[in-house]
């Protein structure tokens, strides 16, 4: 299967599969004598694992990382970096009465019209367990960022139709992993969890939007044309499962205001220039400006429900399908590292490519 592989210097190969022996990911190109922080990549990856609370997925996974290669002493070696995380809570046969059926919404058909052949089990390739590995690699790019002053936060700005309705700049993001929802906002987190608490309760799922910031990071990232900035964001989001927008800056909202309104004027901040105002989201013509860079990520419903559904087999005869399993009723909790993770290795993968055009 093509297209495992992201990112251009800094590069990610993830494998494995949901219900396989194992997922893992090769990083390769990260500089060497970075201070690889194991307990770092742990703690991310802990923030994504199922049954972390009562409101995602109740699969037991430790999701314990084990690096096999590219670190000597705690540091990289600037080597190939190989991680594995074995899988030991799978249930294949929760998914044996749809291994000829395509659920609604899932990537059973269009895998078998792509491939001729699927896993069935746990969604195999397609299941967002996947991104455990990119969490890991993303730790990684995490600490090189760390060594430049650039912090990535993201949080669960919306869940349906509650809504957090502040920029980040009005909140306080360290109150991000005060409760399960990943809310920074605590009467705001209680509201979204109540709303996800009913809706598994009625079989059902729900969506939302993951708000994210980038800051501390330097004007001059980014490349005109096609390798723009923000486009290379844009990809990195909907890679992940169950993302079905992207916007930054004034993102759709921009439309209704007149360019004079949304031009970001420049001043000069004693020998740094930046803007009054930041409807750009930190990002012109595709390139870092300085500025905070600032995106929201739309995540649909999990498209696994336990209500009984419409579907045809593999045959094309008309069938009734319903989710087995154990399965998060809202993925924007658990989406919170992912979302970051990405963005990290957007703009590590970046910042080398940089040091290649800009070397003065």
């Amino acid at each position: 299967m093509a297209a495992n592989t992201f990112g251009r210097i800094f590069s990610i190969s993830t494998f494995g599969e949901s219900h396989g022996k194992a997922i893992g990911v090769v990083v390769d190109g990260c500089p060497a004598g970075i201070t690889l922080d194991i307990s770092f990549i742990q703690s991310e990856l802990d923030r994504r694992r199922p049954g972390q609370s009562k409101i995602v997925t109740q699969r037991k996974e430790a999701d314990q990382v084990d690096i096999l290669s590219g670190i000597f002493e705690g540091k990289s070696t600037g080597t190939p970096i190989a991680m594995v995380i074995f899988n030991a809570d799978a249930r294949s046969d929760d998914y044996s009465h749809i291994a000829d059926r395509f659920r609604p919404s899932h990537a059973d058909y269009t895998y078998t019209a792509k491939y001729g052949i699927r896993d069935y089990k746990g969604g195999g390739r397609s299941s967002a367990r996947e991104t455990a590995a990119r969490v890991a690699a993303g730790a990684i790019a995490k600490l090189v960022l760390r060594q430049k002053g650039i912090q990535v936060n993201a949080w669960v700005s919306q869940v349906g139709m509650v809504t957090l309705g502040k920029s980040f700049a009005d909140l306080d993001l360290s109150l991000t992993e005060s409760n399960p929802v990943r809310c920074p906002d605590p009467e705001v987190a209680e509201a979204m969890e109540a709303l996800i608490r009913e809706v598994r309760k009625d079989g059902d799922t729900i969506g939302g939007v993951v708000s994210a910031v980038i800051q501390g990071c330097p004007p001059g990232l980014g490349s005109p044309v096609f390798d723009k900035l923000h486009a290379d964001l844009g990809k990195a989001m909907l890679s992940i499962n169950a993302a079905k927008g992207f916007e930054y800056g004034s993102g759709f909202a921009g439309v209704s205001m007149r360019g004079s309104e949304h031009n970001d004027l420049f001043y000069n901040d004693q020998g740094v220039i930046k803007t009054y105002t930041n409807h750009s989201g930190g990002i012109q013509g595709g390139i870092s400006n300085g500025m905070d860079i600032d995106f929201r990520v739309a995540f649909k419903p999990v498209a696994t429900i336990v209500q009984a559904q419409e579907s045809v087999n593999a045959a094309g005869e008309p069938v009734e399908v319903s989710g087995k399993g154990r399965h998060d009723p809202c993925v924007l909790p658990r989406a919170v590292p992912i979302v970051e993770a990405m963005a990290a290795l957007v703009v590590v993968d970046h910042l080398l490519q940089q040091q290649t055009t800009h070397l003065s």
